[in-house]
């Protein structure tokens, strides 16, 4: 598998992160022939395959070429002679050169259509490992279900060509510059006569095609967009028909429909009237010829088996040149696709993946966080700064909890420590080493996660809970899911661990998908526990049985709570309070409650919460 990196390597000169943008206005203009050169990157490894099915589309194409001189002799030896000796011969030749073009086709069939599935499934390969690379800041400009979208259409339309409508083209090619050799050898004179109107065909193929190539890339968007927005709606189905927006989301995505309707008819409309040139053009030309090598075989200038052979590469010629017409618009839709792909794999993450000074942490990692100025600010929003010169020390195996209005980023602090974007200024130092120093698989070695809504996949159980660590063993996997209180829901389920779960983890309470992720956090046996909101909107059983695994998820680590529960937060050892950004204050709950006007307003508004429920 080619590295995504040394096929980019050469562009990577004409592209830094201070000109990002998003993918529909991407500040570099992609080229056909940089589109040529993807492909060509991705189909060198298999130059025997290639060599291979060169070999079998020349030879079909020269058995096919060679069946015209069969007519010739057919008619000049087997028909005109009336001998039947030689009619047989003649038959003879003509189905030995049959068998050889079928099993030439069989050839040219079978490999070039391993071209495109090995080529296709390569690429995609290599566009998802890129795609889960980037930065999240690439995300928040690009809509990721127009990503996916885009990425399954455009790697279908190289399938399709670089499987078939590539093979087309070279075929007819050959067929065409063939025939039009034996059309010299045949009978210059009327070959003089179709070569003639040869530029006539050719001008109105490069005027259509430029447009049927500018229209394709157009269609494809508009495709991505209604695979877009039909992924979206059935990701949210449930909030689309509780608000009853279905009446509202059929209107939108008709007017997105007839859209691209609209685009792809034009398309369409300029690629036939390219083909209904090109054909109407060739034929006429060969009617033409026919009337002339008509009068000549009448006055015996000319042989009937020379004029039937004549004829055969007329049309042959005809047939090719119209179908490389057909296809040119195809060949157009690839070099968008193929144009559209390179956008994706030319953008680079903003993070790279090890760091420039890679360096390694002292083990065992103790968990010593340092805050150092740190401002941040969004890509999609620098004019506003979420973090402003925020200073602070966690040592080893403290409880700090971060406390403050929506807003006061508290969660962006997590995103900072997890490297998803860079400070604009400062920096935090972990165990005494600048993350930026390390590479991001051994930063985030140092840290286990456990969100607000956690995030469950397409899978069993056991894969969710072995997501940190797909070498724990069975044993590993169950021991931490009893201290998360989550073994005994887990059996009382139809396959136990290996029961299957729908998208997000549909089919679990909040509770059960909390403690899912608790138990994912326990068996990756970070250093560094991250808990957002982790029992905000749970009810009172679900949140008491997640209490009871907290002390031994928290035993032992550095853990950073976001919490809006008082239970937690009183047992914190110190409590970070912030607000728009800022540290506003840090201690224990006690003395923030007699000292800090913020905190206290919070913890009174907690109280009465609780107080009324």
């Amino acid at each position: 598998m080619i590295k995504a990196s040394a096929m980019l390597q050469p562009y990577a000169h004409s592209f830094t992160s201070a000109h990002f943008q998003p993918i529909r206005s991407c500040i570099i203009k992609p080229t056909h022939r940089r589109a040529l050169e993807l492909a060509r990157t991705f189909i060198s490894p298999y130059k025997k395959a290639v060599a291979g099915a060169m070999t079998a589309l020349v030879f079909t194409a020269g058995v096919t070429l060679g069946l015209g001189q069969g007519l010739r002799l057919l008619v000049d030896q087997g028909l005109a002679t009336q001998s039947p000796a030689m009619l047989s011969q003649s038959i003879g030749v003509f189905f030995v050169l049959v068998v050889a073009l079928a099993f030439g086709s069989f050839a040219r069939f079978y490999l070039v259509s391993w071209i495109g599935e090995r080529v296709v499934a390569d690429i995609r390969k290599q566009v998802f490992n890129h795609l889960i690379d980037l930065h999240p800041g690439f995300y928040e400009q690009n809509r990721s279900l127009e990503i996916q979208s885009r990425f399954t259409a455009d790697t279908t339309v190289l399938q399709s060509v670089i499987g078939s409508t590539v093979s087309i083209a070279l075929r007819n090619s050959l067929m065409l510059v063939g025939g039009l050799i034996l059309l010299f050898v045949t009978n210059a004179k009327l070959a003089s006569i179709i070569l003639l109107g040869f530029p006539l065909v050719i001008v109105p193929i490069l005027i259509y095609g430029r447009r049927v190539r500018s229209l394709s890339r157009l269609s494809q968007d508009r495709v991505a967009e209604v695979g877009s927005y039909v992924g979206e709606n059935l990701t949210q189905i449930k909030t689309v028909q509780a608000f009853n927006h279905q009446p509202h989301d059929r209107a939108f995505f008709s007017k997105v429909a007839e859209d691209a309707f609209d685009v792809a008819r034009t398309r369409i409309r300029q690629r036939a009237w390219l083909t209904t040139i090109a054909i109407t053009l060739v034929m006429g030309a060969v009617g033409i010829v026919l009337w002339i090598g008509g009068l000549d075989v009448i006055s015996g200038r000319t042989s009937p088996g020379e004029l039937a052979a004549f004829v055969f590469y007329s049309l042959l010629v005809g047939l090719a040149a119209g179908a490389i017409s057909e296809v040119i618009g195809e060949l157009q839709r690839a070099a968008g696709a193929a144009a559209r792909i390179f956008e994706l794999l030319q953008t680079e993450s903003e993070l790279p993946a090890d760091a420039a000074s890679s360096r390694s942490l002292e083990r065992p990692v103790k968990g010593r966080l340092n805050f150092q100025q740190l401002d941040f600010c969004y890509p999609s929003r620098p004019e506003r700064l979420v973090i402003s010169q925020l200073s602070v020390s966690i040592n080893a195996g403290e409880t700090i909890a971060l406390v403050g209005p929506s807003g006061a980023g508290k969660s962006t602090l997590f995103d900072l420590m997890l490297r998803f974007y860079d400070p604009v200024r400062g920096r935090i130092l972990l165990d005494g080493v600048d993350i930026r120093e390390l590479s991001l698989r051994e930063l985030r070695q140092c840290f286990a996660l456990v969100p607000q809504s956690p995030a469950l996949f397409h899978g069993t159980i056991a894969d969710n809970i072995r997501y940190a660590r797909p070498e724990a063993t069975h044993q590993e996997m169950t021991e931490a899911a009893r201290i998360a209180h989550a073994h005994e829901f887990i059996l009382g389920l139809p396959s136990g661990y290996d029961t299957r779960l729908g998208d997000g983890g549909i089919g679990l309470s909040g509770g059960q998908r909390q403690r899912l992720a608790i138990a994912r956090a326990l068996l990756a046996n970070a250093p560094i526990l991250l808990l957002d909101e982790a029992t905000s909107a749970l009810d009172a059983e679900s949140e008491y049985l997640i209490q009871q695994a907290m002390p031994d998820l928290m035993s032992n680590r550095t853990t950073l709570v976001i919490a809006h529960r008082l239970a937690t937060v009183q047992h914190a050892d110190r409590i970070i309070v912030l607000d728009q950004g800022k540290l506003q204050d840090i201690g224990t709950h006690d003395e923030l409650v007699q000292r800090n006007p913020l905190y206290r307003k919070l913890s009174r508004l907690q109280f009465r919460e609780s107080q009324t429920g």
